[in-house]
């Protein structure tokens, strides 16, 4: 299953054409795409049992997020061994890393990114999973049950913020605006053949700058929700960046950044793809 946020209103992808579920359950759902994680369980239900109409042709650039309004966002780093390395640090021993980027730095699959003046803008690749039932103390074992879908993520990143001033701004530094397009929809883990395992690549003007696995994640989506919710409690609707493969601008010789005018575009095997333009 395929859900969307669709020019603001929840949306079902069925084909490659959009179902307007507030109308298709004649409003028992609410369109606010944020909405339905507080009722994700009972959206299935309907959505997995519905006769649903014959969807709509759609343009991708009016995608949202499909998890817009989270109340939390959990950013995990150094999650991939050749990522750490590239970065200078060594493996994290325990829970990794973990940081936010503030909600207003969401945007959808399609946009156009203003680069920060006299800034060092990196991209960085992830799966990201968006949370399907309250999340407290949970095993890994049961955590996929707690995990309404996954989708694309970029972790744009502006590194003089991210690095400046006497302790990191990690959350400052991610968070400018359109630095978190997560999209093109979320898929409910049921549609993968091995929902651990999946291909990331990112490429910048046609040129492949990140390649990677999810099975290479040091801490998998289960292990992640088990981690986290040993410590706060993860809400419907939540969002976590699971981390980035090796390949960021940051980790080269020379170090690289994106300029005005370049394209990025990140994609997610059985998921879809994110293309951002950037401007000065």
């Amino acid at each position: 299953m395929r859900i969307a946020n669709l020019s603001g209103r929840l949306a079902l992808v069925v084909d490659g054409r959009a179902v307007d579920v507030a109308q298709a359950s004649d409003g028992r759902f609410s369109a606010d795409p944020q909405a339905v994680y507080a009722r994700w369980e009972e959206f299935r239900a309907w959505a997995d049992a519905a006769e649903l109409p014959e969807g709509a042709a759609f343009d991708p650039a009016d995608l949202g997020s499909p998890a817009p309004a989270p109340r939390q966002v959990l950013a995990v780093g150094l999650n991939y061994r050749d990522h750490a390395a590239e970065s200078g640090f060594a493996v994290p021993e325990g829970l990794p890393p973990v940081f936010t980027k503030f909600a207003t730095s969401i945007t959808g699959p399609v946009t156009e990114v203003r680069l920060p003046a006299d800034g060092h803008t990196d991209w960085e690749i992830e799966l990201v999973a968006v949370v399907g039932r309250h999340a407290e103390n949970v095993a890994e074992a049961d955590a996929w049950d707690h995990v309404a879908g996954l989708a694309v993520g970029q972790d744009i990143s502006e590194r003089i913020t991210q690095l400046a001033g006497p302790a990191p701004q990690f959350s400052l530094g991610k968070s400018f605006p359109g630095f978190a397009p997560i999209g093109p929809w979320l898929v409910t883990p049921d549609e993968f053949a091995n929902p651990d395992d999946l291909e990331l690549t990112c490429s910048i003007n046609g040129e492949e700058v990140q390649k990677g696995r999810t099975s290479d994640l040091i801490h998998s989506v289960p292990a992640l929700v088990a981690r986290l919710s040993a410590v706060l409690p993860l809400l419907p609707g939540d969002v976590v960046f699971t981390g980035t493969p090796a390949g960021v601008g940051l980790g080269r010789d020379p170090q690289r950044f994106l300029a005005a005018g370049d394209e990025l575009v990140s994609s997610v095997e059985g998921i879809g793809e994110l293309r951002q333009t950037f401007v000065a």
